[in-house]
């Protein structure tokens, strides 16, 4: 699969057979499910080696080997072995995570997700109620719990950290959980946020914001890359900025092409070019993801 995101991916599927996940979130693709904290028939770590072997030889343009779930992938029971020997085998690729972060804060999940290139990590509310009512996760995981591990994880990591939010319209798309969000982003610092909706049929019926709105929560971010991921991003109207605001605002917030073309009116897309030629906007890239910021 290519990801926009992180590049050419190979997936690891460790619940193949069945969803398995200590979460029901509201948005999620897959089937309706009870939350359960294991994998039901997970597979053999000698068995999910030798496929991924065979598939890297076939598709040697891989960029990034994922390791995901129908479900939480870091319910699997041999996480910590398997990492091991993929890290054996990667010849170069990159090894991510896609994870809800639910055990992030237990030390033998920290162990084993340290080793990884990339760890992508869900952060969709920070007060309790909105957590219980949009990811719906088992009555023993708490938001406090989760946000305090994720700190402490930071600390060890040195590898690529990012965190992403789903908004759902109605649920966590207030401005003042953004605001909370944003503080506890802050504290955090991870490399890149990604901020999206849903663009796929949910689970349940919730529904997505537009671009617009994702963007205005985005800009209680600050001082971090925050990507927004968003399959319809048409605007009524664009932002006109002059020279002087274009830098402020990329001072704060960096921004992707994608937003800029989304975003500005087409002189302000002129003057950001030039201000890129004078070399007063930066350009760096974060896990395939370019940005422009003011440095």
């Amino acid at each position: 699969m290519n990801s926009r995101r992180f590049g050419l991916s190979l997936g690891i599927d460790l619940s193949p057979k069945e969803k398995s996940c200590n979460f029901d979130c509201l948005y999620c693709e897959l089937e309706p499910a009870k939350p359960t904290d294991r994998i039901g028939h997970p597979p053999k770590v000698s068995d999910v080696v030798h496929q991924v072997k065979k598939a890297l030889k076939k598709f040697p343009d891989i960029e990034v080997i994922t390791i995901t779930a129908n479900g939480e992938p870091t319910l699997y029971p041999h996480l910590d072995e398997l990492i091991d020997e993929l890290l054996r085998i990667k010849d170069g690729k990159k090894l991510l995570i896609l994870s809800n972060a639910s055990r992030i804060h237990e030390k033998k999940i920290q162990h084993a997700l340290k080793k990884l290139d990339i760890v992508k990590l869900s952060l969709d509310c920070i007060t309790p109620r909105c957590f219980k009512r949009l990811d719906r996760p088992l009555k023993t995981i708490h938001i406090e719990t989760i946000i305090e591990g994720i700190k402490a994880f930071r600390k060890i990591h040195k590898g690529l950290l990012v965190i992403e939010t789903l908004v759902v319209k109605g649920i966590n798309d207030k401005e003042e959980e953004f605001e909370k969000l944003a503080k506890v982003l802050e504290e955090i610092k991870p490399d890149r946020v990604d901020i999206g909706t849903i663009d796929r049929p949910p689970a349940y019926k919730v529904k997505p914001v537009n671009y617009e709105r994702l963007f205005a929560l985005a800009s209680h971010i600050k001082n971090l890359p925050v990507s927004i991921v968003s399959r319809n991003s048409d605007k009524k109207h664009y932002v006109d900025l002059d020279e002087n605001e274009i830098l402020q605002l990329l001072t704060h917030r960096p921004l992707t092409i994608h937003d800029i073309n989304a975003l500005f009116s087409s002189n302000s897309i002129h003057l950001f070019h030039q201000l890129l030629q004078k070399n007063l906007i930066k350009k760096y890239t974060i896990g395939n993801i370019t940005f422009y910021g003011v440095k």
